[in-house]
């Protein structure tokens, strides 16, 4: 397996073994490296993979990398799995192949405050490429990249297309603003119009607002849960 190619401004770093990128992606930011960061592991059995960003928004805006990066591995695996295959977004960061849980992207910030413009913001992914047991029946509700028809996806190239088209999806956003992200991003989302549970309400997924906040309808109100109750502390 090669080594990654990134674009332009994007600087690869590998980390092996049981190294967790995100965790070391956090570190990194800390420390103060520049933004277009890519810490990756490409292990045998799951793709693990981190983007640093450094939000020139406030928070409660910049947490809209989350839905981005969504969209962006979407658009990736479908330029290189058959057309057959179906990825669908979680609104928590959950992914879905097939219908399926296959991974999760999952995001950490260096401040919690949603109105004030955070130093960096993370972004980790994490992908099943081959299933944990032999039988897919002990696991009927999770699945794995290789498990779906797409076996000639090789994960760094998996990787390359996440980063390219996820750098795409930000040009696009600071051009023409959040509609055109949450029109793509509303023809992906897993469970609208079913009932969750989302941060201690239970009701029915309306959608989300213009920050991807998720609408929550129970009996007797809407509730908004904004996309920072899902930031993890680092």
């Amino acid at each position: 397996m090669s080594l990654p190619s990134f674009p332009p401004l994007f600087k690869g770093l590998a980390v092996e073994g049981q190294a967790d990128p995100f965790d070391k992606a956090c570190v990194e930011a800390v420390r103060g490296c520049d933004a277009g960061l890519v810490v990756y592991n490409l292990g045998a059995d799951t793709l693990r993979a981190a983007i640093v960003f450094a939000p020139e928004v406030d928070l409660e805006d910049a947490m809209t990398m989350l839905p981005l990066c969504g969209v962006g591995f979407q658009n990736a695996l479908g330029a290189l799995a058959p057309p057959e295959v179906a990825v669908h977004l979680e609104w928590d960061g959950g992914l879905r192949i097939n219908g399926a849980s296959c991974g999760r992207l999952q995001v950490a910030a260096s401040d919690t405050d949603p109105k004030a413009q955070p130093a960096w913001l993370v972004v980790g992914l994490t992908l099943s490429l081959w299933p944990k047991s032999d039988d897919p029946g002990d696991t009927p509700e999770e699945t794995a990249l290789y498990s779906e028809g797409c076996a000639d996806v090789q994960a760094d190239a998996l990787l390359e297309s996440w980063v390219k088209h996820t750098l795409v999806g930000i040009n696009t956003w600071l051009e023409q603003g959040p509609p055109p992200l949450h029109k793509e991003w509303r023809g992906l989302a897993q469970g609208i119009g079913e009932d969750t549970t989302m941060a201690g309400h239970s009701g029915t997924f309306l959608g989300v607002d213009e920050r991807f906040g998720m609408l929550l309808r129970d009996t007797t109100t809407t509730h908004l849960i904004p996309l920072t109750t899902l930031l993890e502390i680092h």
